[in-house]
Parts: C-alpha cells; sequence; structure tokens
C-alpha cells in the first residue's frame, strides 16, 4: 500500500469451523484487511493487536467460549467495547436475536450466508463506525481544547490577582510575605471548616480554590491611600485613621468595576476578591468597618481574612512594634471569639495551630 491508498478496514472473523473461515475471507479480503480466529481466546487476543478490527463478525455456536461470552468480554473492556459487533449464526429464534442485541452486538446474521447481505451489512456497519469514531474524536478534541483553554482562562486570572496584589504590595513593603502567608491561612480554615455545617454550603471545592487566589486582594485598596498616612512609622491621628480606613471601599469599588467588565451571569473569579477587599475589617459583634456589618451578614470570605490578617499583624514585626509570639497571638485570636471573630472561624483556628505556624515559618520575612 503506498502513502496515498486509503487505510483499509480490518475485519475479524470468528467461527469454530475452517471452512466457514474460507470461506468468510474469499468473501472480504479484495475489500478489506480480514483476520481470522478459530476460538474466543485467540479472537480476544487479536482484537487487542494492532491494527485493531474496525468490525468483528462473530460466530455464536463455539465450543470453550461461545460468541456471547467473546461478546461481553469485548465490551466489558473499554479497549474494544466500541468495535462493532455482529453475529453469525445458525439460530434463527427472535430470542437468540435479542439476546444478542442486548448484550452489545449491532447485528444478526443467520447461516447460511448470503453473500450480498453479508457485504451489505458489512460495509453499513463500517461507515456507521467511521462515523462514530468521527464524533467521539471530535468530542475529545473539544474536550482537550475546553481544558487548555479553561487553564489559559485560570492561568490569566492567577497572573492578574498576583500583579494586582504586588502592586499593593509595593506600596506597603514592610508587609513582605504578609499576602503569601494570610492566603494561606485562608486556604487552611476554609479546608478544616469545609464539612461544618455552616459552612459546607458555602466552601466548596471550587469556592477554596478561588478563595485561595483572591485573598492577596485583601489590601488592593492600600494604593489610594496616600504614602504620608500609608508609611507613617507612628501611631495615626483619628483624621488620618478615617483616610486609612477607606481602603476596604476603594479596593471594593475598584475590584467591582473590574468584575463588572467580565461577561457572564455567574460569580466572576474576582466575586470574593470584592468580598474580601471590602470586608475584611468588619467585625462579628458589628463595631468593624466599613459598614459595621455584624454575625452572618459578614460573608464567609472576609470571616476567614479577618482572622487571618490580624494574626499574621500580630506576629510580624512593624516599625512601630515587635513581632509577637504566637502563644500571645492565638490567645488575643481567642479573645476576641465572638467579638471580632466569627467563633466557629476561632475553633477552626485552634485546631489547625501547628498548620499556622508552619506556614508561618515557611514564608517568614
Amino acid at each position: 500500500m503506498t502513502d496515498a491508498e486509503p487505510r483499509r478496514p480490518v475485519v475479524l472473523v470468528v467461527d469454530d469451523t475452517p471452512d466457514n473461515l474460507v470461506l468468510m475471507a474469499s468473501l472480504l479480503k479484495d475489500t478489506y484487511k480480514v483476520k481470522v480466529a478459530s476460538g474466543g481466546e485467540k479472537a480476544l487476543r487479536i482484537a487487542q493487536t494492532v491494527p485493531m478490527p474496525d468490525l468483528i463478525l462473530l460466530d455464536i455456536m463455539m465450543p470453550d467460549m461461545d460468541g456471547h461470552a467473546v461478546c461481553r468480554r469485548l465490551k466489558a473492556d473499554p479497549a474494544t467495547r466500541d468495535i462493532p459487533v455482529v453475529f453469525l449464526t445458525a439460530l434463527s429464534d427472535q430470542a437468540d436475536e435479542q439476546a444478542g442485541l442486548e448484550m452489545g452486538a449491532v447485528d444478526y446474521i443467520t447461516k447460511p450466508i448470503s453473500a450480498p447481505i453479508l457485504l451489505a451489512r458489512v460495509r453499513n456497519h463500517l461507515r456507521l463506525k467511521e462515523a462514530a469514531d468521527f464524533l467521539r474524536d471530535k468530542a475529545a478534541f473539544l474536550e482537550t481544547e475546553v481544558e487548555r483553554r479553561t487553564a489559559d482562562v485560570r492561568a490569566i486570572q492567577d497572573v492578574t490577582i498576583l500583579a494586582l496584589a504586588s502592586l499593593a504590595e509595593t506600596r506597603d513593603n514592610e508587609t513582605g510575605n504578609h499576602i503569601r502567608r494570610t492566603q494561606h491561612y485562608v486556604r487552611a480554615l476554609a479546608v478544616e471548616l469545609q464539612s461544618h455545617p455552616r459552612f459546607a454550603g458555602t466552601l466548596t471545592d471550587a469556592a477554596i480554590d478561588l478563595l485561595y487566589k483572591s485573598a492577596p486582594l485583601h489590601d488592593i485598596g492600600k494604593v489610594g491611600i496616600p504614602d504620608a498616612i500609608l508609611l507613617k512609622p507612628g501611631k495615626l491621628t483619628p483624621e488620618e485613621w478615617e483616610i486609612m480606613k477607606t481602603h476596604a471601599a476603594l479596593g471594593r469599588d475598584s475590584l467591582m468595576r473590574a468584575e463588572a467588565r467580565l461577561a457572564g451571569d455567574s460569580p466572576s473569579f474576582l466575586h470574593f476578591a470584592c468580598e474580601i477587599a471590602e470586608a475584611h475589617h468588619e467585625k462579628w459583634d458589628g463595631s468593624g468597618y466599613p459598614k459595621g456589618l455584624k454575625g452572618d451578614d459578614i460573608p464567609v470570605s472576609a470571616r476567614l481574612m479577618a482572622l487571618a490578617d490580624v494574626y499574621d499583624a500580630l506576629i510580624s514585626k512593624r516599625v512601630y512594634k515587635a513581632p509577637m509570639p504566637h502563644a500571645q497571638a492565638a490567645a488575643i485570636i481567642v479573645e476576641g471569639r465572638g467579638q471580632h471573630f466569627d467563633p466557629d472561624v476561632v475553633d477552626a483556628f485552634l485546631r489547625i495551630e501547628p498548620r499556622f505556624l508552619d506556614i508561618a515559618a515557611q514564608y517568614a520575612e
């Protein structure tokens, strides 16, 4: 066969009678590549051999392993289940035909074989298989393409978030690895609370992934705070503090404007970022800012970030304070249970304290 010649379909004929194999091969060999097997086990081996059959003509009445058993084995194997099987048999009872079709055969030809009918049916089933193969290949290609494009979109999301977070970090270089630590704290808390009845509906695997990605944007609004306030080494005046607090609304507004430009009705990958940026300074008892939200009115994402942000601020060195030991920081977190923090989030923190210590050590300044 030259490169220009089309590939000839492969037909496997299975029959325990040598004369029948010779007859079938003689009828098919001018048009198809014919393989023959005199028994079920040999047929199964050939069916796995490259080039694999495009069609199997299978006798039912065979010793050792009959055609029904062979067909069941073929259909049970992912490698061969899509090869069409046509039963060849002297059995003409409708119940026998029904049984064969129900186990996955595509046709049922009774003996003695009529050459024109056999050739027509072989041709038709090979055409059907070609179409089915095309659709399977097309579906597999589309699935791969969707996965590739989804991966591209996720990569763009990740790069966008990291770029924005890095921009915020350059405005306040004292934070160092703060954004990296807090995003890992948030994910650790979310995973711990995932099975909790209050959080199970919100903290799905997909949501936790987005929370982790979005957490670095919690202080993006600080880009809009004047350097004289943002970088002030000492305590802020009441007026300066009011300006500093606007970073929550500034972050929310900038992210909401970006989210509004994204197509689609479902929440975008910036949805959690908007929640976190705005509400991570809200407090469980309603004494936080910017809206004074209370209890469950505070988004779950912001409740997780609130604890992560405070903990990291406590254990981190600043120009105006020394780092606090973990035990002292944990005690302050516990003191804020039911006041600053959601009680269940604090309880989750206490269960995974070693994980917080590991994160702090891994991303130390």
